[in-house]
């Protein structure tokens, strides 16, 4: 026990609060990709380019510790994840790897031919990472096939239902308001015009497909929605996500880009609470019978790994947020292009 909570429950909080940092920072590099086409001018995608230049593989450190929490302190829950999940994990993994090539690619030659072809594969790959994130946290949501030996028994036409495929276009919606608001932070003049009217566009586009994606939950996901409605406590959690929400338009509207990237950041932080909430303490839960679902208890590593790895991540966590924040810090303000930009 350690703050009156078991420690199965405390590296669950760990693991999802590692996901949510990840969601968070990763998301609006993903989402500044995947609106990188909507800027039509060299110097514009440069410039977008350049915003993220400094932190986008610092913030995908994020992602290979939430994957090395998992892996230690849930290792069934690890394996059936990634068994189950084959495919699309390879997807996004193949995503990851395009964007990173894109990126530092599409500047090493000047011709138009060139980096418009990496400017069309970073753009596309941004999307498809956000569609498979999105794509897995719904099915993860809610619940896939598993037998009495937490084997995946379904197949891949199985991740593609319509719950799943709203709450990946919903994500792919959040992360490109996330990253437009990101970009006008960082950019200035003309360009900054532009992202003021993509971020307006796109919070439109992320507010209709949460709605949407709201409103098929509560008709036809009941047991996402169970535990909030029988404990009212927890309702603080939507209420949260709910004022985030809606003071982002308020903020674009008054040019606070500040106030309304720190709203997106918290709508994303309690979007991924309120799903936490609401599955615990299943881990992988069995939408075929519930018996088979993987849970905190039966995926769990020893009581005594569990100890040393939360006093692991109790060390070395504030280390990479430390680490995260300098960086932020030391390229703070608006980007500037000079030779050794991209």
């Amino acid at each position: 026990m350690f703050l009156g909570l078991d420690y199965n429950t405390l590296w669950f909080l760990v693991f999802g609060g590692l996901i949510s940092g990840y969601a968070i920072l990763d998301g609006f590099d993903l989402g500044a990709g995947a609106l990188h086409l909507f800027l039509k001018k060299e110097n514009s995608r440069r410039i977008a380019l350049n915003a993220i230049g400094p932190v986008w593989d610092g913030n995908e450190v994020w992602l290979v510790i939430a994957g090395g929490a998992l892996f230690a302190g849930f290792p069934v829950a690890y394996a059936a994840l990634f068994s189950a999940f084959y495919l699309p994990v390879f997807i996004f993994l193949i995503g990851l790897i395009w964007r990173a090539v894109a990126i530092e690619f599409r500047s090493k030659e000047p011709g138009t031919i060139w980096r418009l072809t990496w400017d069309f594969i970073y753009s596309f790959a941004c999307i498809v990472v956000s569609l498979m994130l999105g794509l897995m946290l719904g099915n993860v949501a809610l619940g896939i096939p598993l037998d009495e030996n937490h084997e995946f028994t379904g197949n891949f036409l199985s991740f593609f239902n319509l719950f799943s495929i709203l709450v990946a276009f919903t994500t792919l919606a959040l992360f490109m308001m996330h990253g437009a608001i990101y970009l006008a932070m960082k950019t200035e003049n003309r360009l900054y015009t532009k992202l003021t009217i993509l971020a307006k566009n796109f919070t439109i586009f992320f507010l209709v497909a949460f709605g949407i994606t709201t409103l098929y939950t509560l008709l036809y996901v009941p047991h996402l929605t169970d535990r909030i409605r029988s404990n009212p406590q927890y309702f603080i959690f939507p209420l949260i996500m709910f004022l985030a929400i809606a003071n982002i338009p308020r903020q674009l509207k008054k040019g606070q880009y500040r106030y309304a990237f720190l709203c997106s950041a918290i709508t994303i932080a309690s979007l991924l609470i309120a799903v936490a909430v609401e599955l615990f303490p299943y881990l992988l839960y069995a939408s075929n019978n519930a018996a088979n679902s993987i849970t905190v208890e039966n995926a769990a590593s020893s009581k005594a790994t569990l100890r040393i790895l939360l006093i692991i991540a109790l060390i070395g966590t504030p280390l990479v947020a430390t680490y995260t924040g300098f960086v932020f810090w030391t390229f703070k303000g608006k980007v500037k292009l000079d030779e050794s930009s991209y």
